[in-house]
């Protein structure tokens, strides 16, 4: 009986199984709601402190978007949907 190592071939797929990549909820900009609104909403929804609220606000101002979370989709699906219930234009994107 022989005790040598046997050499086995590495499995293939071309699943990818690496751990799901983060998603990420964008708040647009929109000619519609006013910067102190976005601000109040960024506080009320995610808890954020004025500072971070207002920073975040002026994003979505000057550059045209944010992004305002990160977390699985259904987090992020879920946090859209309550922007959207505010009135703000929101997004779910993968992050790359």
């Amino acid at each position: 009986m022989s005790t040598a190592p046997v050499e086995l071939e590495r499995p293939r797929s071309d699943e990818d199984v690496r751990q799901d990549r983060p998603w990420i909820a964008i708040v647009w900009n929109d000619p519609i709601n006013l910067m102190s609104y976005v601000t109040y909403v960024f506080q009320s929804v995610f808890g954020y402190p004025r500072k971070k609220a207002e920073k975040l606000m002026l994003d979505v101002h000057h550059k045209g978007r944010a992004v305002v979370a990160n977390g699985t989709r259904e987090e992020m699906e879920r946090d859209v949907e309550i922007l959207h219930s505010y009135g703000l234009w929101a997004t779910v994107k993968q992050d790359v």
